[in-house]
């Protein structure tokens, strides 16, 4: 653990939150995302709104490259702010994982084309892991790829996939227009961050990388959204906690305020806890990919062994703890519940990265 880094956050981190929970406030509440599960998506232009008003979209994109060349340590105040709203974004799967990918092979052109606004995704399920095993896609004689990647997040918004592919001399990123390929929807647990199935056959692309710099762009990209996930699980609890503790202050039952009982107090203290514990831990993820210091895998795979399982537990005590108004299909509890769960499995569930962090720490088998 690296003692000498700074957690707090800095003045233009704390801007940038007021910045962007403005806009979410302006144009989107959690309210409206139960529309999504009845077929309503229009998002009032938050995407364009965030990626153009102010500029997150180019936010991990270096300044040679036409990005802002910030850290992920905003990225991470960006994420807290849109998990706290459960906003239906393609920031993490496009701003941040394919961003990184591009920006790790070098690629100027399509790196500031995502600064510029255009949406790209990286074409893996949502619950793959650094490491994890060889894409599914080939890659024929003429160039034409074949397969199917089931599960994609992000693929519904892009206009460009990034795509691994195994080739005959190893694995290999290519780039494919969103026009060459057969995207399906799937009818996802979490309707704001919707998979998708991607049918690849016979597409063709340009090919970005290939060897160890495809291998290395594409797990150091999976363990950065996985770092950077905890924030915006950090930030679904803290909404959780937040307005669970608003009603059972308003509540009333057996002639007293709810909030009042020994047991639900006790309930909500051990979950602030937890809650300010996920948020150092997140933090800590977020510092070490920033500065790129040695002790970021473990970061990375602590903070989604502890951070996922605390957005879901914040999640049920919320349902719980509203009665049975939580359980109504207008209430946005349930909006929360289904992103924790979801994102309790993307970039590796918590037990892959306790099978990850085994080595790390030389913990022996």
């Amino acid at each position: 653990m690296n003692d000498d880094l700074d957690l707090l956050h800095t003045d233009v981190e704390e801007s940038l939150r007021d910045a962007v929970r403005t806009l979410m406030a302006r144009r989107w509440s959690p309210e409206r995302g139960v529309a999504r599960y009845d077929g309503d998506t229009t998002d009032e232009g938050l995407w364009p709104a965030l990626s153009g008003e102010l500029g997150l979209a180019g936010l991990l994109v270096p300044e040679g490259f036409g990005g802002a060349g910030g850290t992920a340590r905003e990225a991470a105040v960006v994420l807290e702010e849109l998990g706290r709203a459960v906003a239906p974004v393609p920031y993490l799967t496009c701003a941040v994982v394919a961003a990184s990918v591009l920006v790790s092979v070098g690629d100027k052109e399509l790196a500031g084309a995502i600064a510029d606004g255009r949406v790209a995704a990286l074409t893996v399920p949502l619950s793959a892991k650094p490491g994890g095993p060889p894409s599914p896609v080939t890659v024929a004689g003429d160039g034409r790829l074949n397969g199917e990647v089931r599960g994609v997040a992000g693929a519904l918004d892009a206009e460009v996939l990034i795509v691994p592919v195994t080739g005959a001399a190893g694995t290999q990123l290519w780039a494919v227009e969103r026009n060459a390929v057969r995207v399906t929807p799937v009818t996802s647990l979490d309707m704001t961050r919707q998979v998708a199935d991607v049918d690849l056959t016979g597409a063709g692309g340009r090919l970005l990388a290939e060897g160890d710099t495809a291998v290395h762009a594409v797990d150091d990209a999976l363990e950065l959204g996985a770092a950077l996930l905890a924030s915006e699980q950090v930030g679904l609890a803290q909404w959780c906690l937040d307005i669970t503790l608003d009603y059972v202050k308003t509540r009333r039952q057996f002639g007293r305020v709810v909030g009042g009982f020994q047991a639900l107090k006790h309930r909500l203290a051990d979950l602030y806890t937890q809650v300010e514990t996920a948020r150092a831990v997140a933090r800590y993820a977020a510092a070490t990919a920033a500065v790129g210091d040695p002790d970021r895998a473990v970061a990375a795979s602590v903070a989604q062994v502890y951070c996922a399982d605390i957005a879901v537990l914040a999640a049920e005590e919320c349902v719980q703890l509203h009665g049975g108004i939580a359980m109504t299909w207008e209430h946005p509890a349930h909006l929360y519940l289904k992103r924790a769960k979801a994102n309790q499995l993307a970039f590796g569930t918590p037990g892959d990265h306790l099978i990850r962090l085994a080595p790390l720490i030389d913990l022996p088998a």
